[in-house]
């Protein structure tokens, strides 16, 4: 009995290591990653509000390793034109697309003025592949608006594939955006990619969004 009880410790002492590297969860990931984010814009907001390129480094160090920028390019373009685009065409789009991300993000952010912003609690669900984390903000006026993030399992990791903020689909609203943009520039890829960042520019005036 005793060897038997040795032999117990000895497989979870030598199991220990392995519990402690655990990769972290995909809820996990998303609340770190906003303690992250706030405590950096919360040290150095006034000097992002004067020089947004720095916030845009700092946002692309910070969320860069976390969001499956492949994936969502590629979901933007649909396969009807991922497939058209050529790697370097596919390279260049991704470059743009993550560049003209974190100034979507980063302008909202920027905007940001001490509100409530809560990860809800992880729902104890098995996660899969693919998983999502809510998360609640809550402006001055106690007006609360939900979030909802799609998160995918990639080489032992996770990352982030799409945002649903208030009911609106951001995937869905840039890979319409695409599409409109192929359209009025009939099918030139190489334009719409290179005019990408004023397209979703043009798109948050349009919509009244910072």
């Amino acid at each position: 009995m005793f060897k038997t009880v040795r032999n117990s410790l000895l497989a979870l002492l030598a199991a220990m290591p392995l519990l402690a590297v655990a990769a972290p969860s995909a809820h996990d990931v998303v609340q770190q990653t906003t303690e992250t984010l706030l405590a950096d814009l919360k040290a150095n907001k006034e000097q992002y509000r004067n020089n947004p390129n720095a916030f845009y480094d700092s946002l692309n160090e910070i969320l860069g390793p976390v969001v499956d920028v492949d994936g969502i390019a590629r979901g933007v373009m649909t396969v009807r034109y991922s497939r058209q685009a050529s790697p370097e065409q596919m390279s260049r789009f991704q470059e743009n697309f993550k560049r003209s991300l974190m100034q979507f993000y980063g302008n909202a952010l920027l905007e940001y003025n001490n509100q409530d912003i809560r990860v809800l609690p992880a729902s104890g669900r098995a996660e899969g592949e693919r998983t999502s984390v809510g998360m609640e903000i809550r402006d001055g006026k106690g007006v609360v608006y939900p979030l909802s993030y799609t998160m995918v399992s990639i080489d032992g990791g996770w990352k982030l594939r799409n945002v649903v903020i208030n009911g609106i689909n951001v995937g869905k609203l840039f890979r319409d955006q695409f599409a409109q943009s192929m359209q009025n520039n009939r099918n030139d890829l190489d334009k719409v990619i290179d005019t990408w960042a004023d397209t979703v520019a043009r798109a948050r005036q349009a919509r009244g969004e910072s």
